[in-house]
């Protein structure tokens, strides 16, 4: 079983470097269809209704996954493929690098209305007053983040727990980022969704930070003011995950991240994260390099554990 699984992960990841996401009847929109539809039907303001909604969504999730690994038992080369398809299409490594690289040379441009358009692809951000600095800084802190969320988590899940745990995670973290923000309409509702995909992450993010700090020097960073950064600034971040990695990207590429945050919903006074420079469009380059970097460790990190886990 170790060695199909974590043969998997590596065909997985091969797949998402090679191909990106699947360009037709991507398992995820459907996913988000049908979590949609669901949320017709079972919304109220309430954390009830939101928890028997993300119970119905996982679960269903995980059933599909079990029955996946029960199918393949006993033939390492099936559970491979099977795990191989899985994380391509849980993984979002070369999606999040390609729009990273786009934003890093439409700021190099100065072609801020470009970049302004293309913000909402990387993070819900209200992109419309920002300038250079704040939307390299919102790069940044997305490509940092969702290189913990969408690389090194379902990596992380996949090898502890097969095709069930990179479908479950990779449903939790689709739901939080539909229902799981504080506007009015789902601060009850999607407490659950957010709590779970909080709590799902709580080692990803940590693995994620300690694997930027390692890769730092790869892109010409600091590994020592990646590490001194995170110890210092990730506590102070309102979100238990996020905060941890941001710190260690902002410390690994000596600049400043945090601050004023607008989003549709309101607007947040994040702590600042480093004490360096403000980022610039130099900055989003290289972070997208060092995600490459931190993706390659999760998946040398996530083969080894899967190898040997029975």
């Amino acid at each position: 079983m170790g060695a199909g699984r974590a043969l998997g992960l590596l065909l997985g990841v091969a797949a998402d470097a090679v191909f990106g996401d699947p360009r037709r009847f991507h398992p995820v929109a459907a996913f988000g269809s049908t979590a949609a539809a669901l949320e017709k039907r079972l919304y109220a303001d309430s954390e009830a209704a939101g928890a028997a909604y993300t119970a119905a969504l996982v679960g269903g999730t995980v059933a599909a996954g079990v029955a996946v690994e029960r199918l393949t038992r006993g033939n390492w080369l099936a559970q491979a493929l099977a795990t191989g398809a899985a994380t391509w299409v849980v993984l979002g490594g070369n999606s999040l690098a390609t729009e990273g690289t786009s934003m890093g040379r439409e700021l190099a441009d100065g072609d801020l209305d470009a970049a302004r358009s293309r913000l909402p692809s990387l993070c819900g951000r209200d992109a419309s007053r920002l300038d250079t600095t704040g939307l390299a800084r919102a790069t940044v802190e997305s490509v940092a983040e969702n290189t913990s969320d969408a690389v090194v988590a379902p990596l992380f899940w996949g090898a502890v727990s097969g095709v069930p745990g990179l479908l479950a995670y990779r449903a939790a973290n689709t739901l939080d980022a539909m229902v799981g923000h504080k506007s009015p309409r789902y601060l009850r509702f999607g407490w659950a969704s957010a709590r779970l995909d909080d709590l799902l992450n709580l080692v990803p993010s940590r693995l994620a930070a300690l694997l930027t700090v390692g890769g730092a020097p790869v892109v010409g960073g600091s590994a020592s003011q990646a590490l001194e950064t995170w110890r210092r600034d990730a506590a102070a971040h309102p979100s238990p995950n996020a905060g941890q990695v941001e710190a260690a990207f902002a410390g690994a590429l000596e600049i400043r991240l945090g601050g004023r945050t607008v989003y549709s919903h309101g607007v947040e006074e994040r702590p600042v994260l480093g004490h360096g420079r403000n980022p610039d469009s130099g900055h989003v380059t290289r972070a997208v390099e060092l995600s490459r970097v931190v993706g390659f460790g999760a998946a040398l990190a996530g083969a080894f554990i899967a190898l040997f886990r029975k």
